[in-house]
C-alpha cells in the first residue's frame, strides 16, 4: 500500500487530517492506516512514501492529465496481436448506440432505476445468450470471467455441501488469483495438470486428485492457450461419477463454430461477454455470464438477478421482473449467498444488441473468419526460422508461439515488435515456464492479412537477428 505523509492534508485525498484519521482508526479498532490492507500481496504494495505534487487547479489539473493521456497508443495507433482475457473485436456502431440511451446507460442494479424497458432488454440479452449456449437460465452479468467462475464454483459448493474444486493447470494466473481470493478460506483448490503437447487435461492426473469431497471441475473451452479441449465428455464424466458438478468457462464468439460446453456434459456454464460488442477501454469492458439448465437446485443457488417474463391481467400483454427475488443479496442483504452489489447490467443489452445484430448466421461465419485468419498467421509464423507453434491441438483465436531456439526472450522481442509499431501477444514465460520462451497471440476478424503478414515480416527480422546472435 503506498504511504503519504501525514504533515498536512490533501485536497484530492479524503480524512487527510491527522486527528480525523485517529478518531477514525480508534472507531474501527485498528493502529494505522496500512493495517487495513494486509491483504494486497507484498509484490504489489509500494515501499516507499508517495511524494505528492502541490495541488493543482482545476485547469491545471485538466491540462496535466491531457498530456499523460495523449502518451497512450491505442490499437487504433499500433497493429495489436495482444488477448489473453481483453480481445480486439470490431464493435457494432449499433452497440454504442443503444448502449449510450437515457434509459439504458444508468442500467443501474438498483431499485430507484427500476423500469420495464431495462428489464424486458435484459431479459432478451438473457435470452439470446441461453440460445447461444444452449441452456436456459442466464444471469444478469457479473462483473466479469473471474467473477463469474468463482461464483459457479461457489454455486457447486453450496449445492453440493463440499469443500473442494479441481481447475484446470492451463487457467490464466491472474484469473486464478482472484478466484482464489473469492472462494477461499471456504473452499480449498487443487490445480489439474495439463500435457505441454497439446495443451489438453491430464485425464489421469484428474482422476486421481478427484475425490468424494470434490465440488466441482473447472475447465475452459477454449482454454486460455486458445487449444481447444476434445476430452469434454471424457471430463464431465469422471466429474459426475463422483457427484460434482462440471463447470466450463468459454468464449462465446467461439460458439458459431463449436459446441457449447452443454453438449459435452457442463453443468454450469461461464466466460465473459467482451468479445460481444464492449470496447477494450485499457482492459475494461469486462462482464461475466453464468448459465445453467432449468432445475429449481441451479436457479435457487444464483446470486445474482433473473429476469423472466410473465402475463398481466390484460390479455396479450406481458411483464417482465425479478425471478426468484429472494434468493439475492437485494432481498437478504447481509444473509445473502453472496454480495452481488452493483453489477455490468449495461454490458448485457449491450451483448444483447450484438447477438441479434449478427444472429446465428453471422456468428457462424464470424467464428468461420477468427479460425481461418488465426490459423493462417500460425502457418506463416510456424514457417518462420527459430521459431514454433506450440501445442498441437486445434486452437480458437488464440495460439502460442514458442521463441526459445532463437535466443531471445519474449521481453527482447515484444520491445523491437513495438518499435515497429505492432504490439506482440502475451509473455508466457513467467506463468507457464514449461512451455520455455512462448509468447500468445492473439487473432480475430479486426486483423487483416496486410496485418498478419507485417507481423510474420518483423518477427523473421528479429528472429534472424537472434539466430545469428546464438549461432556467434
Amino acid at each position: 500500500m503506498a504511504q503519504h505523509k501525514r504533515a498536512s492534508s490533501h485536497p484530492y485525498i479524503p480524512n487527510m487530517i491527522p486527528e480525523v484519521q485517529r478518531q477514525m482508526l480508534d472507531e474501527i479498532g485498528v493502529e494505522r492506516v496500512e493495517d487495513l490492507y494486509q491483504i494486497i500481496p507484498d509484490e504489489l504494495q509500494l515501499k516507499k512514501e508517495m511524494d505528492m505534487p502541490p495541488a493543482l487547479s482545476e485547469q491545471e489539473l485538466r491540462r496535466h492529465v491531457s498530456r499523460l493521456l495523449n502518451r497512450n497508443e491505442s490499437t487504433q495507433d499500433v497493429v495489436s496481436f495482444l488477448g489473453a482475457g481483453c480481445w480486439p473485436h470490431f464493435i457494432p456502431a449499433v452497440c454504442d448506440e443503444i448502449n449510450q440511451r437515457s434509459e439504458f446507460v444508468t442500467a443501474y442494479a438498483g431499485e430507484p432505476y427500476e423500469d420495464h424497458g431495462r428489464f424486458q432488454a435484459l431479459f432478451e440479452y438473457q435470452s439470446l445468450m441461453a440460445e447461444l449456449l444452449d441452456m436456459d437460465v442466464v444471469n444478469v452479468p457479473t462483473f466479469d470471467w473471474a467473477q463469474a467462475a468463482s461464483t459457479s464454483l461457489r454455486m457447486a459448493a453450496r449445492m453440493t455441501g463440499r469443500a473442494e474444486v479441481l481447475l484446470a493447470g492451463t487457467i490464466d494466473k491472474d484469473k486464478l488469483k482472484i478466484i482464489v481470493n473469492y472462494i477461499t478460506p471456504d473452499l480449498s483448490y487443487q490445480l489439474v495438470d495439463f500435457r505441454t503437447e497439446s495443451g489438453e487435461l491430464n485425464l489421469q492426473d484428474l482422476r486421481d486428485k478427484i475425490t468424494s469431497n470434490t465440488a466441482a471441475v473447472y475447465f475452459e473451452n477454449p482454454s486460455f492457450f486458445g487449444t481447444i479441449e476434445s476430452q469434454g465428455w471424457q471430463i464431465a464424466d469422471i466429474v459426475h461419477e463422483v457427484g460434482a458438478v462440471c463447470v466450463v468457462g468459454v468464449d462465446p464468439i467461439s460458439l458459431g463454430v463449436l459446441k457449447p460446453p452443454s453438449q459435452y456434459g457442463a453443468d454450469i456454464v461461464c466466460g465473459d461477454l467482451q468479445p460481444l460488442g464492449m470496447h477494450m477501454n485499457y482492459g475494461g469492458g469486462q462482464a461475466g455470464f453464468i448459465a445453467t439448465r432449468n432445475e429449481e437446485k441451479y436457479v435457487m443457488e444464483y446470486p445474482s438477478r433473473l429476469f423472466g417474463i410473465a402475463p398481466t391481467i390484460v390479455e396479450g400483454e406481458y411483464g417482465f421482473g425479478d425471478v426468484a427475488y429472494e434468493r439475492t443479496s437485494f432481498h437478504d442483504r447481509e444473509k445473502g449467498k453472496e454480495s452481488v452489489g452493483t453489477q455490468t447490467a449495461l454490458w448485457g443489452i449491450t451483448a444483447g444488441v450484438y447477438l441479434a445484430l449478427l444472429g446465428p448466421h453471422g456468428m457462424q461465419e464470424l467464428g468461420q473468419t477468427i479460425m481461418q485468419k488465426s490459423q493462417y498467421a500460425a502457418k506463416l509464423l510456424g514457417e518462420i526460422e527459430g521459431m514454433s507453434v506450440r501445442l498441437n491441438s486445434p486452437f480458437f483465436k488464440e495460439f502460442v508461439a514458442d521463441f526459445t531456439k532463437t535466443g531471445l526472450t519474449v521481453e527482447e522481442i515484444q520491445k523491437q515488435l513495438r518499435v515497429e509499431g505492432i504490439q506482440g501477444g502475451h509473455d508466457l514465460s513467467a506463468d507457464f515456464p514449461e512451455l520455455g520462451q512462448s509468447m500468445l497471440l492473439c487473432v480475430t476478424e479486426v486483423h487483416t492479412q496486410e496485418d498478419i503478414e507485417l507481423l510474420a515480416a518483423a518477427l523473421k527480422r528479429i528472429c534472424s537477428r537472434g539466430m545469428k546472435g546464438v549461432e556467434c
